[in-house]
């Protein structure tokens, strides 16, 4: 008997071995190029002429290899979870600021309420000078977010420069749980009209909205409309998708259906619980840079009738994620299935070019139907109902705004004005001030016409022909020269008014996020 068993452990190891040999078979050809791939990483490592880094090869690898796939299957390594965390649920272990590289320094931009880097006494503008005692100058800001990093309940120490302070200031920052708003802002419009924006999907959105809807209700007993604001909002947890839509419509209705290759995965998601008010009549406001979760939103009231939605057509993403485990504390992010909303509709974009989604025309778009017989379209977004193309912001502006001049003066302006009232209070009366403080710093504007030429210029001087046609292109090169001072002149509204709305954020202390920025 046991060499009857041993002979049949034999034949089944010769016929699954068979099996996996078998070129025809996928589980051949998967077994096949694992082993290609690890021989050519030995290889490398062993035989290649420069020591190389092992884990950033690796991840340079894997990373080519899901950029095949489509822009949502991502590979996080251990020291980038963190970062992730923060995009799935609001939160992160930091000090609770947000900082940009402005002349060569971390510049905090973003405070949190309640952050422990606004209860120790940082505050927007600071321009961090030390960590731990070690210079940052001249180091990119993935060497300085590294030294920044630590454990949990540590202290931060940093030295700033403030401007209007003439010593260097020190602050010892103890590193916490920082919790991050998704509706940090909501209140009523007009008389009648409440506004609620929510800015990402995080943990407890659902319950943010109902809390922000609730409270204006209470406190407006004459509110009759609500504006839901999800401009630029990337989307987020799928329930918390679920419990947002559940805010506005009745309980078990059907919000998204999920489909993919492993069908016990298959799901259909419906609201659990009854509506904060199904009734108020409701706009939702989107544009290109509503993503995901905001289109599950915006395309189920669509579907059902309950809003109406306005903006610009959304980004397109239709794609439901999952994380798997894959050892070291490293997950892999892949695309498991597409999401279907109440009409059948998938709002998924079909192509893309270089890694954003390319405009679907409506005639090759398949027709769908709202709850009440109004036609949708499936692929490339949400297309609003009302259609309001966003206002095309000066060239002159969008550098002002993109070089920092903007935050910069207003952060000079709130340090050197102690009067500074509310936005619905305040008028800002000194441009002279500002055209004078862009004078003297660093901003040159140079318009697309003038770039262009410039790149133009580059090219021709290397052609035996320049001498001929140089005395012609510094004609065309003058008569395209754009006059900043009179730029600056012909936008004083714009501006002022862009001033007014950064002076007094910055004066609150407060920024959940970077609102100033022209787009």
């Amino acid at each position: 008997m046991k060499k009857l068993f041993a002979f049949l452990l034999v034949v089944c190891g010769l016929a699954s071995f068979s099996f996996l040999r078998d070129p025809g078979n996928r589980y051949y050809e998967l077994t096949k190029n694992m082993e290609i791939f690890s021989n050519v990483y030995k290889e490398i490592n062993y035989y290649y002429v420069d020591d190389i880094e092992p884990g950033k090869l690796m991840k340079i690898g894997i990373d080519a290899m899901l950029n095949s796939l489509d822009p949502y299957t991502n590979y996080f390594s251990e020291a980038q979870v963190e970062s992730y965390r923060f995009t799935q649920e609001g939160k992160y272990h930091g000090i609770g600021a947000g900082i940009k590289m402005m002349d060569g320094l971390p510049t905090i931009t973003e405070l949190f309420e309640e952050s422990p880097a606004y209860k120790n006494g940082a505050r927007v503008g600071d321009q961090i000078v030390t960590v731990e005692g070690k210079p940052v100058a001249g180091k990119s800001k993935d060497e300085i977010d590294a030294m920044m990093q630590g454990a949990a309940e540590s202290n931060l120490n940093v030295t700033v420069k403030r401007l209007g302070e003439s010593k260097e200031l020190p602050f010892s920052i103890p590193r916490g749980e920082v919790d991050v708003p998704n509706v940090p802002f909501s209140g009523m419009v007009s008389d009648r009209v409440g506004y609620i924006n929510l800015t990402i999907f995080t943990d407890q959105a659902g319950a943010h909205v109902m809390k922000a809807l609730n409270d204006l209700k209470k406190n407006n007993p004459t509110m009759s409309g609500l504006i839901l604001d999800l401009r630029d909002n990337p989307g987020g947890l799928l329930r918390e998708a679920v419990n947002v839509s559940n805010v506005f419509i009745p309980r078990n209705e059907l919000v998204v259906t999920t489909k993919g290759k492993v069908k016990e995965w298959d799901r259909e998601f419906k609201t659990l619980q009854n509506p904060t008010d199904d009734k108020i009549p409701l706009v939702v406001i989107v544009d290109k840079g509503s993503a995901s979760a905001s289109e599950i939103v915006s395309g189920v009231l669509q579907d059902l009738d309950r809003a109406v939605i306005l903006g610009q057509r959304s980004y397109g993403k239709g794609l439901v994620q999952n994380t798997r485990q894959i050892g070291y504390n490293g997950q892999v992010k892949m695309t498991t299935a597409k999401y279907y909303i109440p009409s059948g509709r998938c709002i998924q974009a079909v192509e893309y070019e270089k890694g954003e989604p390319k405009a679907i025309p409506d005639s090759l778009r398949a027709e769908f139907r709202t709850k009440s017989g109004r036609k949708v379209l499936d692929g490339g977004g949400v297309k609003p109902d009302v259609i309001m193309e966003s206002e095309k912001m000066p060239e002159i502006i969008h550098q002002l705004s993109s070089k920092d001049v903007i935050f910069k003066y207003a952060n000079y302006y709130k340090n050197t004005h102690k009067d500074i009232k509310p936005l619905k209070e305040y008028k800002y009366s000194e441009y002279d001030d500002f055209k004078k403080f862009v004078s003297n710093s660093k901003f040159s504007y140079t318009s697309i016409v003038e770039d262009g030429l410039s790149q133009l210029k580059e090219k021709a001087k290397t052609s035996p022909e320049w001498e001929k046609i140089k005395s012609q292109y510094e004609a065309l090169e003058k008569s395209t020269h754009a006059d900043q001072t009179a730029l600056l002149d012909k936008h004083v509204d714009q501006i002022s008014k862009i001033i007014e709305i950064v002076v007094t954020i910055l004066n609150r202390q407060i920024m959940h996020q970077i609102m100033w920025v022209a787009a």
